[in-house]
């Protein structure tokens, strides 16, 4: 597993030693700590940076299945630097695939982003499907797209059997609140739980598709196991509730846990922020089947119970 010392790949980590797996990750822990892992016989880690083909070569031994989470997540880093990003977010993606497909490895998932579908203007309760028009506005976004795009490639030639999946506003214990790039679960968590103030940018009614990382990472563990045969369509899937929560509810659902009333600063909304995103989540149940997801304020709870904040 790439980035497997990150937010969601040590959940990932964890779900898959749970069911059994002996798990290898690479990681240059850029981001990822190795507090996050637990220690296990069955966990393996690899300091490594998956922009250098040697050290991916060098995982790739033995393995039978890759999930791919390294990444530099920071949509403001790639704006910045684009070429530093693209060597991890791209070049990265590609050594990645390449040694794979050398290492014949049964399975091959991509974790992709919503991002892909970059800023559209949807009405309150629309919903993103993953034939929706492709338009992604930064160079994190186009590193996503272009890394799906290579997979299709190693995919319908027969060397891969691959999926992609289209992340949403994943949250969960181990997620860095002071992190610029943390979601907005994260940061408001932290701080309301601590008594301070939060900024909301705009009127705080926009909209995002929260999905708690514990069943994110059932759902990946899932689709290590599903056949997808290669020569065919890759299957690039979203992967969110479904449901729509505003800035304005998220804040509710935490003054109720830290019964506090927190002191909200609204701010004038931010040139592109996009007022509503939501993932249509039809294709996710065709694969998984029926599923239920963890409520927004029920998994906040467990957040607060997790992280004993």
């Amino acid at each position: 597993m790439t980035g497997g010392a990150g937010f969601i790949g040590s959940h990932l980590v964890d779900e898959l030693v749970e069911r059994g797996k002996v798990v290898t990750v690479i990681d240059d822990l850029s981001t990822g700590k190795i507090s996050n892992l637990s220690v296990s016989s069955r966990v393996k880690l690899v300091v490594g940076d998956v922009g250098d083909p040697s050290a991916v070569r060098r995982v790739m031994r033995g393995v039978d299945q890759v999930v791919h989470l390294a990444a530099v997540a920071s949509v403001q880093a790639s704006v910045e630097n684009p070429l530093q990003t693209n060597r991890t977010n791209l070049v990265g993606t590609i050594n990645v695939l390449k040694e794979a497909a050398e290492a014949k490895v049964s399975k091959f998932l991509f974790a992709s982003s919503a991002a892909v579908y970059g800023d559209q203007s949807l009405a309150r309760g629309s919903a993103l499907d993953e034939r929706s028009p492709l338009a992604p506005t930064t160079p994190y976004a186009i590193d996503k797209l272009a890394g799906e795009q290579y997979l299709a490639f190693f995919h319908t030639t027969g060397q891969l059997e691959g999926s992609a999946f289209r992340f949403f506003n994943i949250f969960g214990p181990r997620q860095d609140p002071t992190s610029p790039y943390s979601g907005v679960i994260s940061i408001f968590n932290e701080r309301i739980s601590r008594g301070l103030p939060v900024t909301v940018f705009g009127d705080g009614e926009q909209t995002r598709d929260f999905l708690f990382v514990g069943d994110l990472v059932k759902l990946l563990a899932d689709g290590l196991e599903m056949r997808t045969p290669a020569h065919t369509t890759l299957p690039r899937v979203n992967l969110g509730s479904g449901v729509p929560t505003s800035l304005k509810q998220l804040i509710g659902h935490l003054a109720s846990i830290y019964q506090v009333e927190p002191v909200v600063n609204f701010q004038p909304a931010r040139t592109g922020d996009i007022k509503h995103s939501l993932a249509d989540v039809t294709a996710l149940k065709q694969l998984f089947g029926p599923r239920q997801f963890t409520p927004v304020k029920e998994a906040l709870r467990a957040l607060k119970a997790l992280t004993g904040v």
